[in-house]
């Protein structure tokens, strides 16, 4: 299964949500615009208390700016690997072992978690994805069919299941 030009063939993608990327990333904007708020207009009493205002409102817009740029991107699946669009490989399908995506599953909201036989380096796109040792969390912001459908592929492609797809 290859496309045209040599590239593996694309089986599932995954993008966000508009209406869910606005409004993520709108919430992180307001906690941050309201913390500076806070941490500027109200007399300082405690010098601590305005510096954890002020750094957790600042923390906050960066979350906001990162997650606004992390949700431009997408995810694609191929018949070799989940990669980002600039072509990141966040797991290869030969080193799932589980797809999780029930409901009391540790997940992002909509979304499915990978279960890896190597641990990959820790890494992070808020709200599209995250990796931390051998686990890889999909979703957030992103459509929930889609996320099943691509949680649904990877687990008709493990190894352990035959690592194809049902003809």
């Amino acid at each position: 299964m290859t496309a045209p030009d040599d590239r593996p063939a694309v089986l599932a993608e995954l993008r966000a949500s508009p209406p869910r990327r606005v409004v993520g990333v709108g919430v992180l904007l307001i906690l941050g615009a309201a913390l500076l708020y806070l941490g500027l207009s109200l007399p300082v009493a405690d010098l601590g208390w305005t510096v954890f205002l002020l750094g957790f409102g600042g923390l906050s817009l960066w979350l906001s700016l990162r997650m606004w740029t992390a949700t431009e991107g997408r995810l694609v699946l191929t018949a070799d690997a989940l990669c980002d669009a600039e072509g990141r490989v966040l797991a290869r399908v030969d080193m799932v072992r589980a797809v999780n995506r029930g409901v009391f599953a540790f997940k992002p909201a909509g979304g499915f978690t990978l279960v890896l036989s190597e641990a990959g380096p820790r890494a992070w796109a808020p709200g599209l994805w995250w990796r931390i040792g051998r686990r890889v969390g999909v979703g957030g912001v992103t459509h929930r069919h889609e996320a099943r459908y691509m949680a649904e592929v990877l687990d008709q492609l493990r190894p352990s299941r035959g690592g194809k797809l049902p003809d």
